[in-house]
């Protein structure tokens, strides 16, 4: 497998293996410290499937990203500005959070994000998926309002907003469409 993908090896006190694709698609493994490196060969050959498939969603992940203009990111912001508060609010009411503020940001590794003071923000970015994804990264982290982790209250609640929420959770592991 080693000699199909090309991969950084991160060595640390860590118990378990661990594969990571960033997003520049990369492979990164994270190894114990001591482990020998014929397991390591033996996990990544196991694992041979899943990372073709998940190198080949982020690359065309990568690719539609491209670059984003100027005047489409200022579009994008317009838009946030525009439709998050008013699903903010639908959704708030639903189900009975509220955020203490709402922030949109330029983050690049996620939609959105809800502090310990209920403070939830989200990316510019989520406007160039569907109203739906919207949709399902507002409850999520409404959500998080009431419940800080992601245990299982907490998807109860997104299910009972949204019964086809994992749809659309699976969408957002798609390319965007906008």
């Amino acid at each position: 497998m080693n000699n199909l993908v090309s991969y950084q090896l991160i060595r640390s006190k860590r118990r378990t293996l661990a594969l990571l694709i960033t997003r520049e698609c990369k492979v990164i493994v994270r190894a114990p410290q001591k482990l020998p490196q014929k397991e390591i060969d033996r996990f990544l050959e196991a694992h041979t499937k899943w990372l073709t498939y998940h190198l080949l969603q982020q690359q065309q992940k990568a690719e539609a990203e491209g670059e984003i203009s100027p005047e489409e990111k200022a579009k994008y912001i317009r838009q946030a500005n525009e439709i998050l508060p008013q699903r903010i609010a639908f959704f708030a009411d639903v189900m009975g959070v509220f955020p203490t503020k709402v922030r949109i940001t330029d983050a690049k590794a996620r939609f959105g994000s809800c502090s310990a003071k209920n403070s939830i923000c989200f990316s510019w970015r989520l406007m160039r998926y569907p109203k739906e994804v919207i949709d399902y990264v507002v409850v999520h982290e409404l959500a998080h309002i009431r419940y800080k982790n992601h245990g299982a209250e907490f998807y109860q609640l997104i299910a009972s907003v949204l019964p086809d929420y994992r749809k659309r959770w699976a969408l957002l592991k798609e390319p965007p469409v906008k």
